[in-house]
């Protein structure tokens, strides 16, 4: 754990007991949360969960809870977390920076599972919402072998995101939007979209003979007269 703190600007934690058996753990990085009695989500940049080593441990999965406000499939609304397979068939091999990994997934939408939610309002949330998961793109050892990246190139958590997809999944993705991307154009006030536009490219043509002549055009064919015989039309 303190060989992962060190790789890694996006985790801290502190513990309690000697040997340590509680290990309360933040991340910082961009998540969902939805606060208690309230209906609408919102980005949250701080994530805190405990782990706790139970005397069964490492025989036994450790008790997690998270401490603030989450909004996420497999965490119920008590900040419960579920992890899947590993709930019902733990391996006692898997260290507890692998745990942090996955619990550091789970905060940016890396990792969530919608067929089998603990909070069903999450799960219809993130099946409607149109935004691009994960919500950020650091690995937790973020500070291991890090790539350059572009001034323009969003990252983690300053990676933009519509606050009106955050509004409970009632935003729907617009159709005439898609088709406008799908075809490269579109107004920018009206969002329709408008026909992309293919100039001819230039073409060299070698005449050896002079009783052959080529016309090309990128778009259209036109008629053509000629004297000549033979005329190649090519589009």
């Amino acid at each position: 754990m303190v060989r992962l703190q060190e790789e890694s600007s996006i985790l801290r934690f502190t513990t309690q007991g000697a040997p340590p058996d509680r290990y309360l753990v933040t991340f910082q990085g961009r998540g969902i949360s939805r606060e208690p009695g309230r209906q609408d989500v919102a980005i949250r940049d701080e994530h805190t969960v405990l782990i706790s080593l139970t005397a069964a441990y490492p025989r036994m999965i450790p008790e997690l809870v998270w401490k603030t406000p989450i909004f996420h499939p497999n965490i119920s609304a008590g900040g419960v977390v579920c992890l899947g397979g590993y709930q019902t068939n733990w391996v006692p091999s898997l260290k507890l920076d692998e745990l942090c990994q996955m619990l550091w997934d789970m905060v940016r939408f890396a990792n969530y599972d919608v067929e089998s939610p603990y909070n069903r309002e999450a799960a219809l949330w993130a099946k409607q919402v149109a935004v691009r998961f994960p919500l950020d793109d650091r690995p937790l050892r973020d500070q291991v072998g890090e790539r350059a990246r572009t001034p323009s190139e969003p990252q983690g958590a300053n990676a933009p995101v519509s606050k009106d997809v955050l509004d409970a999944g009632r935003t729907p993705i617009d159709a005439e939007a898609r088709e406008s991307a799908t075809t490269g154009g579109g107004d920018a006030n009206t969002g329709t979209a408008q026909p992309m536009v293919r100039e001819p490219e230039p073409v060299e043509l070698a005449a050896d003979d002079e009783d052959s002549v080529v016309f090309i055009d990128a778009e259209v064919i036109e008629e053509s007269t000629s004297d000549k015989d033979d005329i190649l039309f090519i589009e």
